[in-house]
């Protein structure tokens, strides 16, 4: 039974890294904290939902045009709100109220849209999988292809591409990027698209296995923030260590104690890392000057 939930909880941390990979590609290059990435979360969630429920779309399908139209959404935020409060040099906390307003903009248009029900995509019984005493149902399954692949592929443009060094020295420092000549805006607009991508892919893998609501998306952001967070801020990779982390520890928290008390244990831990190790698991000190 331990072993169940150990693997319950891998799987929950692959999804909470997904979403906190499209967070920190945000948070590290433009220094922004992305809190409309809950919307687009949900957004990309109703489109998956539209598509594949309503409309009758095959789900692959639905799933990668619900991907694409986020990536569209994500840019577009940056492009019609981010971008122009840069531009007028207007601190990072009025961007952050900023990106809640816009949240809040989108959320709502979602829920006017479509109503507060819960909605669910597959309603029928689907296949289930046995390796011993461990049971993985077909949407878990989708769940870890999905997830590994799409980290994999995240892991290897970090490392061995020249976009992944344009944006580990772009998170390093804005001013030198600048001044060797790279194109800081560009880098931004690749950074925002390819934040939808891992949002939207965290949605749809997800929503198929447990269905969606309007209210939804600020949840699973904090649990992908606290990711981030306890990681290590500023790097890209540590946000998958930090997912898993949090997502074992708190399926080890129903096993051994009840699911409400799975916020607690997200916020201690959360407030332990930024009082004895703010720079996280596998960060760095920040200087300040």
């Amino acid at each position: 039974m331990l072993l169940q939930f150990i693997i319950n909880g891998l799987i929950t941390g692959l999804l909470y890294s997904l979403l906190a990979i499209g967070f920190a590609l945000v948070y590290n290059t433009t220094h922004i904290f992305h809190i409309a990435a809950a919307g687009i979360y949900v957004f990309a969630a109703y489109m998956f939902w539209l598509l594949a429920a309503s409309l009758g779309v095959p789900v692959f399908v639905a799933a990668v045009l619900a991907v694409l139209l986020t990536m569209g959404l994500s840019l577009l935020s940056e492009v019609t709100v981010y971008r122009p409060l840069r531009k007028k040099k207007t601190s990072l906390n009025v961007i952050m109220i900023a990106s809640i307003g816009l949240m809040t903009v989108i959320i709502n248009l979602i829920a006017m849209a479509f109503g507060n029900e819960t909605k669910v995509i597959e309603s029928s019984i689907l296949k289930t999988f046995s390796f011993g005493e461990v049971i993985i149902t077909t949407p878990q399954l989708y769940q870890i292809i999905v997830s590994v692949v799409a980290i994999s592929a995240f892991l290897i443009l970090i490392d061995l591409t020249k976009l992944g060094l344009q944006f580990r020295a772009l998170s390093s420092d804005e001013t030198l990027f600048e001044a060797l000549g790279y194109n800081k805006q560009q880098s931004f607009t690749v950074a925002f698209l390819a934040s939808g991508l891992f949002i939207g892919l965290a949605s749809c893998v997800t929503v198929y296995d447990v269905g969606l609501d309007p209210n939804m998306g600020m949840t699973v952001l904090i649990n992908a923030m606290v990711a981030m967070i306890i990681g290590g801020t500023g790097k890209f990779k540590t946000c998958v260590l930090g997912g898993l982390v949090l997502g074992v520890l708190q399926s080890l928290t129903v096993f051994w104690f009840a699911s409400n008390w799975q916020n607690a244990i997200t916020f201690a831990l959360l407030l332990g890392f930024l009082f004895l190790r703010p720079q996280g698991i596998a960060g760095y000190k920040q200087r300040v000057v």
